[in-house]
């Protein structure tokens, strides 16, 4: 049986920490953010996904939508575009990512039919901050969990 010397086991003490901090690193790429989504608000689903460089984000189910699946985006501020379906419309687009951070893009409320810069934010496995603002610092925060 070989004894491992102080040195050594400094060494693989050492190489187990990289390991164990190296993990979450890889853990958190800009994929993170990629899957289905429940937002606070009606019980809203939103699918996010890779769009070239950048992703997006559609409305695939709220309590409203399993109501009337039918539902129009009737408060949209261009009346042009009130009689385009809720169910898959593109809440989510234009951001540049990172591991830590999705920014630069925007978020579509059809609740009051305003389109809002926005910021994504992972905050852990399972949850997204997403921030809102119609000029900073007039902004709003919601938190989005990820369905399994």
């Amino acid at each position: 049986m070989k004894i491992l010397n102080s040195s050594s086991l400094a060494m693989a003490s050492m190489g187990l920490a990289a390991t164990l901090v190296a993990v979450p690193a890889l853990a958190a790429g800009p994929e993170m953010v990629l899957g289905k989504w429940r937002t606070p608000s009606r019980n809203g689903v939103v699918e996010i996904t890779k769009c070239g460089t950048s992703i997006c984000g559609r409305l695939i189910d709220s309590q409203n939508l399993r109501t009337n699946p039918n539902l129009l985006d009737e408060k949209n501020k261009d009346t042009a575009k009130r009689s385009r379906k809720l169910k898959g419309l593109q809440l989510l687009g234009g951001f540049t990512g990172s591991a830590k951070q999705w920014d630069g893009g925007t978020i579509y409320n059809p609740e009051d039919g305003g389109t809002y810069k926005a910021t994504i934010t992972p905050a852990g496995a399972d949850t997204l901050k997403l921030k809102g603002c119609i000029v900073w610092p007039l902004c709003k925060t919601q938190t989005w969990t990820r369905i399994k």
